[in-house]
């Protein structure tokens, strides 16, 4: 072969060799990108759309109105002494518990007792001038008596002209003075059993001022700081001694919006006689956190302005004295029971331009995009006034890929309709990197 010839065939091979590597790189693009496109389609819209779902329930349903309240004791009492004199005994510890009639403190009694006697003895006396005062009444009176008599016999000798008329006069001046005599010792009587009476009520006072020494507890309840010590002196009426909380029963205090006035009033009177109590529930803010159950008891007489909210205080028996004075805990009073009421899962109800929605899942796994008018949440659910019947089957996770008309498989689950989501992704993501290849 002549030299020519041989580089004419050099340059022919090179030719063919980078036509077929041009050829075969565009095979192996052409066949991956196209199967990757394919499978992004399919990834995005080609098979049913995974969701998780739940039958709408019909059940009563409480309507609650959720406050915060302040608890406050049932009865407090300040205990103060009454009298005057130094403190001898105390007979509990701060803090106790004590019952209605329990002692407390006890004052020094040695001058209530001499008040006592003396008065006792003040008694004797005037009982001894009564009786003094009684028996010249009845001496004048005698007298008077004899002397009314005597004036009317010389009277009668005066008319007979036995004796001069002098005598006569005389003898009825003397019966008349006798008289006054007698209307004055009865006026020492009155004196005497009024100064008598008095006396008697002295006694009574220093019997009661000896009484108040002892000073008692006036309800049950829980003792709170102890303001004195023994051997201090207490005055009278002036310093508080300590306070006694009345816990069992105890009442919180909250307030409502005055728009379920209304209702409240409808459900605590008829007529002015009490219907029925509106159960409330507490749950005080501590770390336990147990509700307890009471009742409805006092609506105020008079809405707040301020904040167009009206005052109620509920009882609560507080046996287990889980409620505190001056604690604060969330209130819930049941205004009423919505009977049969459909609800849904919360996370069901979806919000649009046109307002709330609900996907329907049909029997042939295809969805319907549903208007509903729901009512009030309860706990996780929702109540729907319209748009849904009992036992319908709704979609809870998913919707975002859901147009009227998908079909999708269903899952009562939220793990399997996240899983679908997972595939999804992966799917897509796969032809994306078949793309990139």
């Amino acid at each position: 072969m002549r030299r020519g010839d041989l580089g004419y065939s050099v340059c022919g091979l090179a030719l063919l060799a980078l036509l077929a590597s041009a050829c075969g790189n565009n095979t192996a693009a052409a066949g991956p990108g196209a199967g990757g496109g394919r499978g992004g389609r399919g990834g995005r819209g080609g098979g049913d759309a995974p969701v998780v779902t739940a039958k709408t329930t019909e059940k009563d349903v409480p309507v609650d109105i959720a406050a915060i309240g302040n608890v406050e004791a049932y009865a407090a009492i300040s205990i103060r002494s009454q009298v005057t004199g130094q403190l001898q005994e105390i007979s509990f510890h701060e803090g106790d518990f004590v019952k209605a009639g329990q002692q407390l403190f006890v004052l020094d009694r040695r001058p209530f007792e001499a008040a006592l006697v003396q008065a006792e003895a003040n008694l004797t006396r005037d009982k001894a001038l009564l009786a003094q005062a009684e028996a010249q009444l009845n001496r004048d009176a005698a007298s008077a008596e004899y002397q009314q008599l005597t004036s009317e016999r010389q009277a009668q000798l005066v008319a007979r002209g036995i004796i001069s008329k002098d005598q006569s006069e005389q003898a009825r001046a003397q019966a008349d003075a006798t008289a006054a005599v007698v209307k004055a010792d009865r006026a020492n009587v009155e004196s005497a059993r009024a100064q008598l009476a008095a006396q008697e009520a002295a006694i009574d006072s220093a019997r009661v001022q000896l009484g108040y020494t002892v000073i008692k507890a006036p309800i049950d309840g829980r003792t709170g700081n102890l303001s004195v010590k023994i051997g201090s002196l207490v005055t009278a009426n002036q310093l508080e001694m300590i306070t006694v909380a009345r816990v069992e029963p105890i009442y919180v205090t909250f307030a409502v919006p005055a728009v379920h006035l209304a209702t409240i009033k409808r459900h605590i009177a008829n007529g002015g006689v009490r219907e029925e109590k509106l159960p409330v529930v507490a749950t005080p803010q501590d770390t336990e956190a147990q509700p307890v159950t009471g009742e409805l008891v006092f609506v105020d007489n008079a809405v707040d302005v301020t904040t167009d909210t009206i005052k109620l205080k509920a009882a609560f028996p507080n046996k287990d004295r889980r409620l505190w004075p001056g604690q604060f805990a969330r209130v819930s009073l049941r205004l009423a029971t919505i009977p049969h009421a459909v609800v849904v899962p919360t996370q069901a109800v979806q919000t649009g331009q046109d307002g709330q929605y609900v996907f329907v899942v049909k029997a042939d796994s295809t969805v319907e995009q549903r208007p509903i008018v729901t009512a009030q949440r309860v706990e996780q659910d929702t109540v729907v006034q319209k748009g849904l019947q009992a036992g319908e089957t709704v979609v809870t996770e998913g919707q975002l890929r859901l147009e009227p008309g998908v079909r999708v498989t269903t899952d009562t689950g939220g793990g399997g309709a996240t899983g679908g989501r997972g595939r999804g992704g992966r799917g897509g993501r796969s032809g994306g990197s078949g793309r990139g290849q």
